[in-house]
């Protein structure tokens, strides 16, 4: 089990029985867990936001690229056939080994019954190989679809993959975090996490994009915008 920051964050966050913290308290939480990881990720975070990473992303009004990816079973995903049925929340994730990304998805695991009674849909898109996309999915639950972006090409495509460096690859592989190995590459890259609920019609209602992985957009936010759309 990796150390540190790395441990899942559902057996970190200490909490009331009776109280289910939000996603925004959970993500607090391990910002504060691991001081040597807040340094790191601070200075990491300080560069993309310099390169502007992120900035090219679809934003409100833009039409959603349409994207052609399968799914964890290899069947192929279009985005019209996903927005067949209603709005499509899509949600770029690092993978299972990023606590942040847990956290995100443990909370939307808890806000799926509301975007399915609102007419909506939660797509999960990452790079991860061999199966490991399958585990998000299985922590956001039933109702949702994993996508599995190989080589970063719709990532890339939508401005929201970034170089880690060879100093941060090396301090995860360390953390027995090979990069290399969970995305099937050597060009160290991760995308910067985002979500977009995009309408029906292809036009991007939502978009939450921010270089700061360790901040995410709260999915009890984003069933209401869904829900906003359907009245």
């Amino acid at each position: 089990m990796p150390r540190d920051g790395f441990r899942p964050a559902q057996s970190r966050l200490k909490m009331d029985a009776m109280t289910t913290p939000s996603l925004t308290e959970r993500l607090d939480y391990l910002r504060g867990a691991s001081p040597k990881w807040r340094e790191r990720y601070d200075e990491l975070v300080a560069r993309l936001r310099a390169l502007e990473v992120g900035a090219r992303a679809p934003s409100v009004g833009d039409r959603f690229p349409e994207i052609v990816l399968p799914d964890h079973r290899g069947r192929y995903r279009t985005l019209t056939s996903l927005l067949a049925d209603g709005p499509l929340v899509v949600s770029f994730n690092r993978g299972s080994w990023c606590p942040y990304c847990v956290s995100e998805l443990e909370s939307w695991r808890a806000a799926l019954p509301g975007l399915r009674q609102v007419g909506g849909k939660l797509a999960i898109v990452t790079a991860e190989l061999g199966g490991r996309s399958q585990a998000l999915g299985d922590i956001a639950g039933p109702g949702s679809v994993t996508l599995c972006d190989v080589d970063y090409g719709v990532t890339l495509e939508l401005g929201l993959a970034f170089h880690v460096g060879s100093t941060l690859v090396a301090v995860y592989r360390e953390f027995g975090i090979d990069l290399n190995e969970l995305y099937g590459g050597t060009a160290g890259l991760l995308p910067v996490p985002a979500t977009f609920v995009v309408r029906t019609d292809g036009l991007v209602e939502y978009a939450f994009v921010e270089p700061d992985f360790r901040l995410r957009a709260e999915p009890e936010d984003v069933v209401r915008i869904v829900a906003s759309i359907m009245r």
